[in-house]
């Protein structure tokens, strides 16, 4: 469970994030077109995971025009947004925003996604909501970085997400993007400690 604020007052989530290192659960969810994508279809692609409670709020929809800018200069990367939200209200912020980049999905037919990743809300007035997280997975389907905002309120930082894409190349191992990467949770200490910052470092 992840002790996360709302407004500032606390609220919990059904678990926490899956563990850097691991597969990455699996997940079918329903895109704007009403047909479905699993993460099993994105196979031997870097995949960035923009969870978020809804379309319809400000620093949600600022979540994804941010990452449908940052997508076109990350390679072999694609950007999922997931919510709760139906898809026609996903459709429809994508065609005002003119968006071009990302893949919007929603807990639609499968209502599992928020409990395999942790991030369904659990108490306060966003309960059943996801949280807003975000969770990088590298070519081979493994988690390589996860963040929980701490206040649904708040943007996510962007940039530790996207330098951990950008340290995963084809021939790259986790522990070397570990290394490269220096801030977010996989940072390595500047003084002489091998290890990550969260002690996950080569557990794959």
């Amino acid at each position: 469970m992840a002790n996360i604020t709302f407004k500032g007052n606390p609220v919990s989530t059904v678990g926490e994030l899956p563990e850097a290192g691991q597969p990455a659960p699996d997940f079918v969810l329903t895109k704007t077109d009403l047909t479905d994508l699993s993460l099993a279809n994105l196979s031997g692609q870097k995949v960035i995971l923009n969870i978020f409670p809804s379309i319809e709020t400000m620093v949600c929809a600022e979540s994804v025009r941010r990452f449908n800018q940052a997508v076109h200069n990350l390679d072999n990367t694609t950007v999922l947004c997931i919510s709760r939200d139906l898809p026609f209200a996903h459709q429809r912020f994508v065609d005002a925003e003119g968006l071009d980049a990302v893949v919007s999905l929603c807990e639609l037919r499968s209502l599992d996604f928020g409990d395999r990743y942790g991030v369904r809300i659990t108490d306060g007035p966003l309960a059943g909501l996801l949280s807003r997280a975000v969770v990088v997975v590298d070519e081979s389907g493994r988690v390589l970085y996860t963040q929980q905002v701490p206040e649904i309120g708040q943007e996510p930082d962007y940039e530790p997400a996207f330098e951990a894409v950008r340290s995963m190349g084809k021939d790259t191992s986790f522990e070397e993007v570990c290394t490269k990467m220096d801030t977010g949770e996989h940072a390595r200490f500047e003084d002489t400690n091998d290890a990550c910052d969260d002690g996950r470092a080569g557990k794959i």
